[in-house]
């Protein structure tokens, strides 16, 4: 089965995929955001931290994992220990989950890039966002479907051709091509973009709103997790991601050298992205006259609402701005659909033997189906509640439980460090074990604390109790349930009798 799996055609593919995977429609919307409020150029301080003790170290775990094992995420942790295969499954399920609703963002994004061309929203971009794009049911309605909207549907569905061409392309002519072609574009796209934001009018009130480093946020506890949470959900680790791509990668390959540079690929767009949009809420607050703490907003908010504000404001080339800006976000999420895609095609594909084409058309096929539910009147709200409960008690969580049976019960960092020291010229110390087996599961455990008390005293958002139990709590333990299901099925056309322990042996000595 080894001689038959996919391979990148070079380092630098890989490189793109992964930087390609890692930067998404965070780094634009929740990055810029989640700095201002957690202390400002502070913040930068235990992002970095984050950064080098959770972010690249679990990198580095992934891509290890990946590239020995070269298998999908289940069946990497099937080899590491025949009982875990569950906990690759369930990463598998959140992929899955994630790009069902992932996709219609990017239909957004895709629709808001040809409507700024004329400016279609109009003055009122709040009302023009809920009421005509996607005619969202009042809140009283919150759990309900209603009609399909075809401002969403068609762009969700060229979305979905363009993705699966791609990925029935294969790893080395679809993938890896496309993120050759898509990160440079999106860099010298977003690039322009900071280029004309930082020559606006009153840019630097937003930059220096932005920088302005508020000290005293470093003793806030608060801050230090915020910090964590980006990274980790930043870097698309811990479902499958990392471990399936680096899986193509060769026998021989810097494994550590490729983590940081993906790593701080991934941190310096977020940077870059916080300029930007720093420095066109400096803009729009010196438009309507207010400080720019009153204009700072991220999520969906910043990009369909205050963002086609802005453009509406800038004297230039207003238009072309616009573009640039959906652009870019629908370029970010592309790469990073592909690479969630990728997750469950690949599982699938080991799982029963099957080709590729059908894995695509099974996994990334039932994926584009089930999207269709976002499009309706009601997908709003069970967008929302499927992404908080799904990233907290699926990423977060299925991390948390991965982390714990990587350094704790498989005993595993060791066989990992070897092999990553036996090919990376940088060489990892002790300072990788004490991260991933002490820092990194106490913050984590930490923010699912925090997150599952406040989940458990108040619903989600104020959403209806039948919305949460649904597409809440039911999604999110249904993705576990599932993923324990897929276990009772025999592996096909792969030899199970190899495990991790018996190969490490090799490598240990």
């Amino acid at each position: 089965m080894d001689k038959q799996r996919a391979q990148w055609g070079t380092r630098a593919g890989f490189i793109f995929a992964a930087v390609g995977s890692a930067i998404g429609l965070g780094n634009i919307w929740r990055f810029p955001s989640v700095a201002y409020e957690n202390g400002g150029g502070a913040f930068f301080l235990p992002y970095l931290f984050a950064l080098l003790t959770a972010g690249i170290p679990l990198l580095i775990m992934e891509f290890t994992i990946g590239q020995k094992l070269r298998s999908s995420a289940p069946l990497s942790f099937f080899k590491i220990r025949k009982g875990a295969e569950w906990l690759g499954w369930w990463q598998v399920i959140v992929a899955f989950i994630i790009a069902t609703y992932y996709a219609v963002i990017l239909a957004w994004s895709l629709s808001y890039a040809y409507f700024s061309l004329k400016s279609t929203w109009g003055d009122d971009t709040e009302g023009y966002l809920f009421n005509s794009f996607l005619k969202v049911l009042p809140g009283e309605n919150a759990g309900a479907f209603g009609s399909i909207v075809p401002n969403v549907f068609f762009p969700l569905l060229i979305i979905w051709v363009l993705a699966l061409i791609i990925l029935f392309a294969g790893v080395k002519k679809g993938i890896e091509r496309a993120n050759r072609v898509f990160i440079p574009l999106l860099v010298l796209m977003f690039g322009i973009i900071v280029v004309r934001a930082v020559t606006l009018d009153n840019a630097t009130a937003g930059l220096q709103a932005f920088f302005e480093p508020n000290w005293s946020q470093l003793t806030n506890g608060k801050v230090w997790v915020a910090a964590y949470s980006q990274i980790f959900f930043s870097l698309s680790i811990a479902f499958g991601i990392m471990i399936t791509y680096a899986s193509y990668l060769p026998k021989k390959t810097d494994i550590t050298n490729n983590a940081f540079i993906t790593g701080f690929a991934n941190s310096s767009f977020e940077l870059l992205a916080g300029i930007g949009v720093f420095a066109t809420l400096g803009f729009m607050a010196g438009q309507i006259g207010v400080p720019v703490n009153e204009v700072v907003s991220g999520g969906i908010g910043l990009a369909f609402v205050v963002f086609p504000q802005i453009i509406n404001e800038i004297p230039t080339w207003p238009n072309l701005f616009g573009f640039l800006f959906f652009a870019s976000l629908f370029l970010a999420g592309m790469t990073s659909l592909i690479s969630i895609a990728e997750v469950f095609i690949s599982a699938v594909q080991e799982k029963f033997g099957i080709t590729r084409n059908k894995a695509v058309a099974f996994g990334a096929g039932g994926a584009a189906v089930i999207s269709v539910l976002y499009a309706t009147q009601g997908g709003l709200y069970i967008f929302d509640t499927v992404d908080h409960f799904i990233n907290q008690y699926g990423v977060a969580l299925a991390g948390l439980v991965e982390i714990v049976f990587i350094a704790w019960i498989a005993r595993e960092l060791s066989n990992l460090q070897n092999h990553a020291n036996s090919m990376s010229d940088i060489r990892l110390g002790v300072w990788w074990k004490v991260c991933l087996g002490l820092i990194t599961p106490i913050v984590l455990g930490f923010m699912m604390i925090q997150t599952f008390t406040a989940d458990i005293q108040n619903n989600y958002e104020g959403y209806p109790t039948s919305l949460i139990m649904t597409a809440g709590w039911g999604v999110s333990v249904a993705a576990i349930l599932i993923g324990i299901l897929f276990t009772r099925y025999k592996w096909k056309g792969i030899d199970t009798n190899t495990t991790y322990e018996k190969s490490s042996k090799g490598v240990a000595k």
